[in-house]
């Protein structure tokens, strides 16, 4: 746990009670131009409950994760090219990517929590970059936290934890070209059979995008069941993009107490929550299937490192093939250089991709390698994007001028 802070001097209560109100108003009247202007901006709110407008009681776990973007997605993309360089470049930012680069997590994290009493009081990137920080060393109860303060000051739900903590093991296994399998339209078994032997390949993580998923069907969802069971079975790296659209899919199918589309769709529901890491909502669903279907609830097991999953936003999926990155870049990178000139010469007119969904840390000098690399490759014609950044990595790519050559795409809570 932090340390708690020394108390205050004593004041006069009265005096004491006026500074806190004076404070209390400033700080509303501060979130809510904040969030006026957001809105304009984006236009992401949105109205959750009137969405779904279901009486019946669903699953406390499915309620929370299959919320609309903007309210409590694990994680959300947006859609701009701009998307790193919104915020302010104020020094504190740069200054703490550059430490968190450099492996001062620490000193970044110290950084960044003093810097949320002025410049959080209007920018949310310090917010996030402390959001990625505490998820990549998988510290739970601080990003709860965090998330509570965040969602207080600027009037919103608080985002979800997703554990972000580096496979472990050498960095390179986890580079490499990542095949795509993209499901769309509804959930049948036809549409979950393109999943067969892909268990049986190796390599590279695969990525399955379940943006597109617009119903299911109980046979639909019992055939992606035994899809996922036997890929985690295989010990194949998955990376879960548009999860949360899936979800979305799922609950309306659940009710607690009501047999109706059997098992099966609380059985995958299971499955994604178990891909995704996510213990507590597990355990809650768990109960849930168990009193509706009188049977003893699954347990949650941990998940070989090899077989785990991440996440990855639902925005922006482009067809094809991605060069998936390591969880570190540091150190030597010429033969990881060198696979991305390789992965670019594949389709010579097509975008060259690269997927920071398992990025977690680049030190200074490998990120500027890199982007020695991806200039070249630009001034070839060539269109470059850097997917799914998040918050600390995007912050040394924007001081190290990375918008010269590339167009990046980072996460927002």
């Amino acid at each position: 746990m932090p340390a708690r802070a020394e108390a205050p001097a004593r004041v006069a209560p009265d005096a004491e009670r006026d500074r806190d109100r004076q404070r209390d108003i400033a700080r509303a009247t501060a979130a809510k131009i904040d969030a006026i202007e957001l809105a304009m901006t984006t236009g992401f709110f949105d109205d959750a409950e009137a969405r779904w407008g279901s009486t019946r009681r669903a699953p406390a776990a499915a309620a929370a994760i299959a919320a609309p973007p903007g309210e409590t997605e694990i994680l959300s993309l947006i859609e701009q090219p701009d998307a790193a360089a919104a915020p302010a470049a104020a020094p504190v930012v740069e200054e703490s990517a550059i430490l968190y680069a450099n492996g001062q997590a620490a000193l970044a994290e110290q950084m960044l929590r003093d810097s949320l009493r002025d410049l959080g009081r209007s920018e949310r990137q310090p917010w996030w970059m402390l959001f990625d920080l505490v998820q990549a060393e998988g510290r739970e109860q601080d990003f709860d936290s965090i998330a509570i303060d965040y969602a207080s000051h600027f009037e919103t739900s608080p985002p979800a934890y997703a554990d972000r903590r580096p496979l472990a093991g050498a960095a390179p296994p986890g580079a490499g070209v990542a095949p795509v399998a993209h499901l769309a339209g509804m959930l049948d078994p036809d549409l979950a059979g393109r999943l067969e032997g892909l268990s049986s390949r190796t390599g590279s993580p695969l990525r399955l995008d379940f943006a597109g998923i617009t119903g299911a069907t109980p046979d639909g969802c019992a055939a992606l069941l035994a899809a996922l069971q036997a890929l985690r079975a295989s010990r194949r790296g998955i990376v879960l993009a548009g999860a949360d659209t899936l979800l979305a899919v799922l609950r309306p199918m659940l009710a607690i107490g009501e047999r109706e589309s059997g098992p099966a769709p609380w059985l995958l529901l299971l499955e994604l929550l178990q891909l995704l890491d996510r213990e507590k909502d597990f355990e809650e669903t768990a109960m849930d299937y168990c009193v509706t279907f009188e049977v003893s609830p699954p347990s949650f097991e941990a998940l070989p490192e090899a077989g785990s999953a991440r996440t990855a936003g639902k925005a922006g999926m482009a067809a094809g093939q991605r060069f998936m990155l390591p969880a570190v870049v540091g150190g030597e990178v010429r033969e990881l250089l060198a696979a991305i000139e390789t992965y670019a010469a594949i389709d010579p007119a097509g975008p060259v991709v690269l997927d920071c969904t398992r990025l977690v840390r680049i030190d200074f000098a490998a990120a500027t390698d890199l982007h020695a690399c991806l200039r070249r490759l630009a001034l070839d014609g060539r269109r470059i994007e850097l997917r799914e950044l998040n918050h600390l990595v995007a912050a040394l790519l924007r001081l190290l001028n990375y918008g010269d050559c590339a167009r990046l795409y980072a996460y927002t809570y």
